[in-house]
């Protein structure tokens, strides 16, 4: 089953699917039903980072240096989780100007300078050439181990014709399937719907591939990870390898790398062509922001464990690198290495087909396309002609970028290990990053500023990694990397200046990226930009204004025939009609063109040349230039003022509705209060007119009736004293209600016990609670229950609970209960009845001051006849078990079934 034949075979059967997914996806996208306009797909795109460098060398990493590998990992998920702020920026920066590249990005920043932009492509070129070789590497190198094991699969590729190399052939491959899905359109800016299909879907297969080896290893080979664990801690030298101190460059190499793998995920061309020029909507980004980190969590898992498993068993003796190919292939197992190997290809091939594209790109925008711009017969070319001019230059160096990384690979390939070539790679774009980030918020840095940094980095890099690599494989005299060119040691390319300690990468970082922000800075400071300049610095520097995203910038002179001409020559007639086209109507060639038809044929323009040849284009027909600085300005001004003043409407409008909400509940509230005291001075007047009415009309007859017996004269004085007594008690009510009002409510607080002072007032309700047929139960789980309070005010609390309950028991065989017991600190007696009970939404409505207790009873809440009483007791109650530090409220009856008041005082503390 591993015969050369049949792992040829089924490599290039998975790379004809990846010719029909990609197919699939221009075709959907021609039908107007795209695929990347998920979230999700956006997602597994950017996860072309993890390359055969994170499917083979991460293993071989984790065995050699032990968890040094999750830096690389750690430092996209720090970028990630900034991608609102600053990956987002990028984004809108890019849509608005419809950048084609990094190098076109930063081209664009300072003053869409071309030979800037051309810096950027050659650095990219040079320093992204490794990376590729490195793909190339692992396909070689798994093949071979895949086909040839158990024997040694170590060879050098220069011994071999190229015409038998399967890595020079799966390089043709590629290069054929970026040409037919990676410049289908001249406009590098549109969507490569296609080909991010097919990345996203060899994310799927790599991840789902590593996974499968993991589980293998984990759970066939060994009896699952604690079984693997254990063999690891019988191994010291194994624990030892795997442990933090195996890190290169101790702590400062921890932070190096981690510095060096956040910059590297945001400017290495492959990771901002899909992080930025394939993003098809921003809001893609929150999904992105933590679906991604979770990726990369997935396909680390299993990184440790098969690192362990490779160093313990016999497949230890081989290359780290090959440990997830040779673990399943010392099992015997035939099917496992097989999916090994094409999740293999498929993270090398993702890789090499972005980065292509994205070099490519650069190579034709900002290399070719200014030289060409110089040619005379360029300009004679008729219509339409320099579109396929320019995407057979796009084509011719997709494939010359691959031969220079088989090339890079045949001749240099096996000096490193996958991860080595990786890291070189990431020092040298990382020198992008001062120019870009530093661009992005700093309106200050200059065309001069930035070059000069990029170059004192590149030239750094060159000098601390690229070259030593060249000497390690016997192409330059080893000599130097010891002594130092010319005898001199402290220029040592993995000392320089005598720094040592450091690990050979966060060494490289940190002299580049010193020699480049210290110029870019230090340059800009005393070096002055140009109009173009100060614009593109505004623009960028401000790009979150939502104010600039659709202004025009140009206010010089041209028309519609020059720009129609111009379009014609390098785009073609179809894309000219299309920008030109005017809802309003066609109108003549002679006629003026419209600033927004100049900036909206610079845009097309940048998205097929570059930034840098559409502003030379542009300024070829148009007389005038762009917005100088201070239109700009003016610009984000009255953006900003309008802003500024939209907001403070908004908020003042919000404010004056939350007003008037609460206007119109405290008008209702009043309203209520209003109708609730109207009820009220009738309910008063009504109980204050009845004893009154009484105590008059007895008063009159005793008065008259002198022949009046004895008898009847004493019981008329008993009913004239007894309403005297309900007056007094109603006055008295009227006047605590005044005192809570007012906080004039006098308590004298002691400490007294509450068992006696209930004992008291059941004592004093018995007999009326008797009179009314009221059947009494008390049920006291405690002997003494110390509170603080006045036992006059709780006394009057107690009594008008029971009171109330044997008002409100049910007519036939009413009952009370009351019950006191302990609950946490405090002391709870509830007061039930086996009346009708309150319904749920009343239950604190009877507290209400103004409130008669007529709505208490009933299943619908109605009053169970008249109100009985001023329905002021419980509203007095409540006051008053509040100011001893209690509260008082409406329970369901556990016992009777009715309605249940519970009344809650803290313990006493001790004496």
């Amino acid at each position: 089953m591993r015969t050369d034949p049949v792992v040829l075979t089924v490599a290039f059967g998975y790379l004809a699917l990846l010719f029909v997914i990609a197919a699939w996806g221009d075709r959907r996208a021609e039908q107007g039903r795209s695929v990347i306009g998920s979230p999700t797909v956006y997602a597994l795109s950017i996860a072309v980072y993890c390359t055969a460098w994170t499917f083979y060398g991460s293993v071989g990493r984790a065995a050699e240096f032990g968890p040094s590998f999750l830096l690389i990992y750690l430092g996209p998920t720090l970028a990630m989780l900034m991608a609102p702020l600053l990956i987002r920026k990028m984004v809108r920066i890019a849509s608005t100007q419809r950048i084609t590249s990094i190098a076109d990005f930063i081209s664009a920043r300072y003053g869409k300078s071309s030979s800037l932009g051309a810096l950027v492509a050659l650095i990219a070129l040079i320093g992204i050439t490794p990376y590729i070789a490195l793909q190339l590497k692992a396909i070689t190198l798994s093949h071979a181990v895949l086909v040839n094991y158990p024997e040694a699969a170590e060879f050098r590729l220069v011994e071999e014709s190229f015409w038998v190399d399967k890595s020079f052939w799966v390089a043709l491959v590629l290069a054929v399937f970026i040409i037919l899905f990676g410049t289908r359109h001249l406009d590098a800016s549109e969507r490569h719907e296609g080909m991010v299909a097919a990345i996203a879907f060899e994310s799927l297969v790599k991840l789902v591939a590593f996974l499968t080896v993991g589980v293998f290893v984990v759970f066939v080979l060994f009896n699952g990870p604690f079984d693997l664990f254990r063999q690891v801690a019988d191994s010291p030298h194994i624990s030892g390898a795997l442990g933090l101190e195996a890190v290169p460059g101790g702590a400062i190499g921890w932070a190096g790398t981690l510095v060096l793998a956040f910059l590297a995920f945001l400017t290495l061309p492959r990771q901002f062509q899909v992080l930025v020029v394939e993003n098809v909507d921003e809001r893609h980004l929150a999904r992105a922001s933590w679906l991604f980190p979770l990726y990369l969590v997935a396909i680390n898992l299993f990184v440790i464990p098969i690192a362990m498993a490779g160093l313990l068993l016999p497949a230890g003796n081989s290359d780290p690198d090959s440990f997830v190919l040779t673990l399943p292939l010392s099992a015997g197992i035939e099917g496992i290495p097989l999916l090994v190997f094409i999740g293999g290809l498929s993270a090398a091939t993702g890789m090499v087909i972005v980065e292509t594209i994205a070099l490519s790109t650069m190579v034709s925008n900002q290399l070719i396309m200014p030289l060409l711009l110089r040619s005379k017969r360029l300009h004679l070319s008729s219509q339409g002609e320099l579109a396929g001019w320019l995407l057979g230059i796009r084509r011719v160096a997709i494939v010359l970028i691959l031969l220079l990384g088989y090339l890079y690979h045949a001749l240099i390939g096996d000096s490193y290990s996958l991860v080595t070539i990786g890291l070189v790679s990431f020092v040298g774009a990382a020198q992008f990053a001062p120019a870009m980030l530093i661009g992005m918020y700093w309106r200050g840095a200059t065309r001069s500023g930035a070059s000069l940094g990029l170059l004192a980095g590149f030239v750094t890099w060159i000098y601390t990694l690229l070259l030593p690599g060249f000497a390690q494989s016997g192409w330059l005299d080893a000599t130097f990397l010891v002594q130092g060119p010319f005898g001199l040691e402290w220029l040592r390319p993995y000392a320089l200046f005598g720094l040592e300690g450091f690990d050979i990468y966060s060494h490289a970082l940190l002299w580049s990226l010193l020699a480049n922000v210290g110029l870019l800075v230090g340059i800009s400071l005393f070096t002055r930009q140009s109009p173009v300049e100060q614009t593109q610095a505004a623009l960028f520097t401000e790009a979150m204004n939502p104010g600039l995203q659709h202004t025009s910038l140009w206010r010089g002179q041209t028309t519609r025939g020059e720009l129609k001409s111009l379009l014609n020559r390098y785009l073609g007639a179809s894309a000219t009609a299309r920008i030109l086209a005017d809802p309003q109507g066609t109108q003549a060639d002679d006629a003026p063109a419209p600033p927004t038809l100049i900036a909206r044929a610079e845009q097309a323009l940048s998205g097929a040349l570059g930034s840098a040849s559409a502003r030379v284009l542009i300024n070829s027909v148009v007389r005038g230039e762009a917005l100088d600085l201070e239109s700009i300005l003016s610009i984000l001004d009255t953006t900003s003022q309008t802003l500024e003043y939209n907001r403070r409407l908004e908020q003042k409008s919000n404010e004056l509705a939350k007003i008037g909400e609460e206007l119109r509940a405290a008008n209702e509230r009043l309203r209520e209060l209003d109708r609730l005291k109207d009820e009220f001075v009738a309910m008063v007047s009504h109980e204050l007119r009845t004893p009154l009415t009484s105590i008059r009309a007895f008063a009159e007859i005793l008065r008259d009736g002198k022949d009046l017996p004895e008898e009847k004269r004493t019981h008329f004085l008993e009913v004239v004293v007894l309403e005297s007594q309900r007056l007094s008690r109603l006055i008295e009510e009227i006047l605590d209600l005044a005192r809570l009002e007012s906080g004039r409510l006098t308590l004298t607080p002691q400490r007294l016990d509450l068992v006696a002072l209930v004992r008291h007032s059941v004592d004093a309700v018995h007999r009326l609670q008797e009179d009314r047929g009221v059947e009494l139960k008390v049920d006291l789980e405690l002997d003494e229950a110390p509170v603080i309070g006045d036992s006059d005010r709780l006394e009057q609390v107690i009594i008008n609970l029971l009171d109330n309950a044997g008002k409100f028991a049910a007519d036939e065989n009413p009952q009370v209960r009351l019950h006191l017991s302990r609950h946490q600190q405090n002391f709870r007696l509830s007061v039930e009845d086996n009346g009708p009970g309150i319904v749920r939404e009343e239950r604190e409505r009877v507290f209400e001051k103004f409130h008669q207790i007529k709505r208490y009873g009933g299943v619908s809440g109605k009053a169970r006849g008249r109100p009985r009483g001023s329905g002021l007791g419980l509203p007095i109650s409540r006051g008053i078990v509040a100011h001893l530090g209690g509260r008082l409220w409406v329970d369901d009856a556990p016992t009777l079934n009715g309605a249940c008041l519970v009344m809650e005082l803290p313990e006493a503390p001790a004496a």
